[in-house]
């Protein structure tokens, strides 16, 4: 693979190769090609071989990164990243989101249904394998079905190889090359250790994304294995699973300066990117999750509001959704304020005006840039019908009835002609997920939620209608449209047996004509909305297979232009990045530093949430008894610190090391202003927020006295 660095700092010089930032995530077959003499004096002291065995360390865990800090399976991640289990474990009763949960014993360890914890054990080129499923006379859309069902092959014979095996086949640049990546994954993870909301989410929402930053945002938990060692589902035998390697925590605080680099899950970016998919995303697709997410929002809110026990139940899915919302708005706010679509476009007509004197050149890319424009028209055409379709989704007993009848509708075909997911080495995944969506189900909500995406689907520009709702929804407005909007509904929800759990299960394994015999009213309605996505996915796969190939001879043709070589973008397989902790100006004669201490914590309590700071911690801070939790250049305690490193979604809980490759903090977000990084990288402004290592250490020492923690992470 090509792997030199590149980015794009002006509209002139976008694919300039990168002598002074530290852009990129690295894949660990790339580590040969670092600057290796510069990052030495900087302050690495690693191999490349040392590096890449820290990959046993890093886990891929819960829509995010943790990592092995003892030899007993205890994983540290984002607070954030551990939410989901806070939340299943929790009543209005019992709040372990509020009031923090420490298991003091194994015994006391709770389960987190639903989360995984993934080890690479080994990846591997594939291209050659997967391409040779392609002919030259294949459509766009014959060639993308055929490569998906080949890199599905693969991953399945690799998952044979042993019990507990994950496999995916990614692309890694735009269908020029593909990696097969091999994980050992463990099904039981139990929660260990999270601090109350009051430090893992200090400063809520209204901090979420921003700097200063003030919060505690880490969490410990547990793989468990069966007693052979190998991934087991949960069982009071199973037993804490031993890595083949763990971090040591660093004994000396990070310092402004410091080099420090990030192993974790990137989950994606958008660096190559044409114009035409960045204002695509910038003026329809973001503008419409914002106004769609918003709504969703207020409506659990007023949910939640009419009871405690319910607040708790959506507290999970209220803050995934108040993150991305704010990631939108600040992606849309730094889109525009950064002009980047008029860059890409500057840069793209410079492009052309090369082509233009190298006629060997234009025959293979003059066409590119007016094919990618074309393919975005078209897609304009049903792109919004086909986000109202997925919308549906956001109803869990919608989503019950579509999976039953997906599941269904595949098991009729022959295995080789099945979409890439319905193998039945599946089933047992979805079952799984079935049982664990039972604790958060409100029907009462999940109806409101149906009736929302109703009044969006009633809002659809004409020649994107939904046919199959034409009768409910028709030309009606206003009041008489909500009235007929709330009676279908309840028709749908009294007549369904897929709120019950064992029919639902029972379902799962029926054929399509045992499935139709039911004659379940919700079922039904999904299978007639299946008709309709089911030809918009057949599109959206000729677009899909169309836009990869010409994205591919966009990138190759920039190089011929600028030359350079490429990174890949994120694509949630594990990356090394590396960085200086730094502070950074947001704007004119703003300077931010670097960290952050609990005097700022203290500055920040208003007594109520989201800056509720504990009254323990408070008087801690009067003493200024911080004894060995001091850092030595802020005469304090550090809580948050700052470094240019390149992370994104799914980087959260990645553990932040020095140039030893010890433990001095968890990555857990990116600043406001460098929103944009997923698709531009500014070394000026982009920076990873992670949470210090020493302020875990307090806040498990002398708030929440987790003596059996610190004694396992050997600082007692």
């Amino acid at each position: 693979m090509r792997r030199a660095i590149l980015t794009f700092i002006t509209a002139l010089n976008v694919f300039a190769a990168v002598t002074l930032a530290d852009e990129g995530m690295w894949p660990l077959d790339s580590l040969d090609k670092l600057p290796w003499k510069d990052l030495r004096e900087r302050g690495l002291k690693l191999s490349s071989e040392e590096i890449l065995a820290l990959k046993d360390a890093v886990v891929l865990l819960g829509g995010g990164t943790g990592s092995f800090v003892s030899p007993q399976g205890l994983v540290i991640t984002n607070h954030h990243v551990a939410y989901g289990a806070i939340q299943f474990q929790s009543t209005a009763r019992e709040n372990f989101i509020a009031n923090g949960f420490l298991a003091k014993t194994r015994e006391e360890e709770l389960p987190a249904p639903g989360y995984t914890a993934s080890v690479l054990v080994d990846f591997r080129d594939v291209t050659r394998e997967v391409l040779a499923a392609t002919k030259p006379e294949m459509s766009d859309a014959e060639r993308q079905q055929a490569i998906d069902r080949r890199r599905n092959e693969i991953a399945r014979e690799a998952e044979k190889r042993a019990p507990g095996l994950r496999a995916t086949v990614v692309d890694m640049l735009s269908g020029k090359r593909y990696m097969l990546y091999v994980y050992q994954e463990f099904k039981d993870v139990r929660l260990v250790y999270a601090p109350p909301a009051s430090v893992g989410e200090y400063g809520g929402e209204i901090d979420n994304w921003m700097w200063p930053r003030h919060t505690g945002d880490f969490s410990f938990m547990r793989v468990y294995a069966g007693p052979d060692g190998n991934p087991a589902p949960y069982s009071k035998d199973n037993v804490p699973y031993r890595p083949k390697r763990w971090l040591k925590l660093a004994t000396k605080p990070v310092r402004e300066g410091d080099f420090v680099m990030v192993l974790g899950y990137p989950g994606t970016t958008m660096r190559y990117r044409s114009s035409y998919s960045i204002a695509f995303n910038q003026n329809v697709t973001y503008p419409r999750q914002i106004a769609f997410y918003s709504d969703l929002i207020r409506l659990l809110e007023e949910e939640g509001n009419k009871d405690p026990e319910l607040r708790v139940r959506f507290a999970s899915r209220l803050k995934g959704l108040y993150n991305s919302l704010k990631y939108m708005q600040g992606m849309v706010e730094g889109l525009k304020k950064t002009r980047l679509v008029a860059k890409k476009q500057e840069q793209e007509r410079q492009f052309q005006a090369f082509l233009q004197r190298r006629p060997d050149l234009q025959q293979r890319y003059g066409d590119v840039l007016p094919s990618i424009e074309k393919l975005y028209r078209e897609l304009s055409t049903y792109e919004a019908k086909q986000a109202v379709l997925g919308y549906f989704n956001f109803s869990t007993v919608f989503s019950f009835a579509r999976t039953i009848w997906y599941w269904a509708d595949e098991r009729a075909k022959p295995p080789e002609e099945r979409d890439p997911g319905f193998n039945e080495e599946e089933l047992p995944r979805v079952k799984e997920n079935f049982q664990n969506a039972e604790r958060n189900l409100h029907v009462p909500t999940d109806k409101r939620i149906l009736a929302l995406v109703l009044r969006r689907a009633a809002q659809l520009p004409e020649g994107q209608r939904i046919q199959a709702l034409e009768p409910v929804l028709g030309n009606w407005k206003g009041e008489l449209l909500d009235q007929r909007i709330e009676r279908f509904v309840d028709s749908l929800y009294a007549g369904t047996k897929v709120i019950d759990l064992n029919e639902r299960l029972k379902m799962l394994g029926m054929t399509k004509a045992e499935i139709e015999q039911l004659g379940d009213p919700l079922i039904r309605f999904a299978a007639e909305l299946r008709k309709e996505s089911k030809e918009l996915e057949d599109r959206y796969r000729a677009f899909s297979g169309a836009v990869t190939r010409l994205r591919g001879l966009l990138i190759e043709g920039f190089q011929a232009w600028r030359g350079g070589a490429l990174y890949p973008d994120a694509n949630r397989t594990l990356r090394l990045t590396y960085g200086t902790v730094c502070g950074y100006s947001p704007r004119d004669a703003v300077w931010y530093k670097w960290a952050t201490t609990l005097r700022g914590v203290v500055e920040k309590d208003t007594g109520e949430d989201p800056f509720d700071c504990p009254e323990p911690l408070k008087e801690i801070a009067a003493s200024r008894d911080y004894g060995r939790y001091v850092h030595p250049d802020l005469k304090d305690v550090m809580v948050n610190f700052l470094a240019d490193l390149d992370i994104t979604g799914g980087n959260s809980g990645s553990p932040v090391l020095n140039g030893k490759g010890e433990l001095v903090g968890v990555a857990f977000d990116g600043n406001y202003e460098a929103m944009t990084s997923d698709f531009v990288f500014d070394p000026d402004l982009t920076r990873a927020i992670s949470v210090n290592i020493g302020y875990v250490l307090f806040i498990a020492d002398r708030l929440n006295k987790a003596e059996n923690v610190l004694r396992e992470l050997g600082v007692r």
